[in-house]
């Protein structure tokens, strides 16, 4: 049995919740081999047939929006279709990543053909911190860099932030996919922790009955805020792990917002 998964919202049109890393938002054929499903899970839990709206990739843990019913449903996906919502993630990436980078990068579906037209995919970055281990990662290089940046999507193509992020040459640590084995196998060791840093932070969207502005977020503060509750908050291994790290913050970045 799994813990409850933890609630950021709820009201008779809609839910949302912090999804885990390692859980599926919904069954696959891709990965049978998986039990944990955020859908069923939080059906079980709340006694209510939920309509996801959007996904978070396997990997990626934080915040993530269900309609209760099929009205709401509709209006949450008409908001995510109509960028009506405004994304933000956190990113632990390798190397010094630049203040500031818009990517206009098209891309398409991962299993398309090669002749499949790619997608206009756009992506705001901030680099919020930085740092430099002098244990060595690669042999090449005497020390370790890495940055943790804020990532906008502005489109919602699939893995458009983790690709985005390696067009930039800063691949998310812990993307086997994306990234590079070694390094992400240095990281896990020096974390204690196998996964993908990527964070789905803060949704800003449109109340699906009346189109109030709403805000959900995670909880996870930058810079790292203390907290003396019993239980550990779910985005627990990003502030002991990663945020606890000796960042020096930028100017351009500096708090979230």
């Amino acid at each position: 049995m799994h813990p409850p998964l933890p609630l950021l919202w709820q009201d008779e049109h809609m839910v949302a919740l912090y999804k885990p890393a390692g859980w599926l938002v919904h069954r696959t054929g891709l990965d049978a081999g998986e039990t944990r499903f955020v859908v069923q899970a939080l059906r079980d839990q709340i006694g209510r047939h939920v309509y996801p709206v959007h996904r978070l990739d396997k990997g990626t843990c934080g915040v993530l929006v269900m309609g209760l019913h099929p009205a709401a449903a509709h209006a949450l996906a008409e908001a995510f279709a109509g960028h009506a919502v405004r994304k933000q993630y956190l990113a632990l990436v390798r190397g010094w990543a630049p203040l500031q980078a818009e990517v206009d990068h098209p891309l398409r579906p991962d299993d398309a053909p090669p002749d499949t037209p790619a997608q206009a995919a756009h992506t705001s970055i901030t680099r919020l911190a930085r740092l430099e281990l002098p244990q060595a990662s690669d042999a090449r290089f005497a020390s370790t860099r890495a940055s943790l940046v804020l990532a906008e999507p502005t489109t919602g193509r699939r893995h458009q932030i983790r690709r985005h992020l390696k067009h930039l040459a800063h691949p998310i640590i812990g993307d086997a996919t994306h990234g590079k084995g070694p390094l992400n196998r240095w990281w896990a060791a020096r974390l204690g922790l196998r996964r993908l840093w990527l964070h789905a932070w803060r949704l800003q969207l449109p109340h699906p009955a009346d189109g109030r502005p709403i805000t959900l977020d995670s909880g996870l503060r930058w810079p790292a805020v203390l907290h003396d509750q019993g239980d550990a908050p779910p985005w627990g291994d990003w502030q002991a792990r990663v945020l606890t790290l000796p960042w020096q913050a930028d100017p351009a970045g500096g708090a979230l917002p």
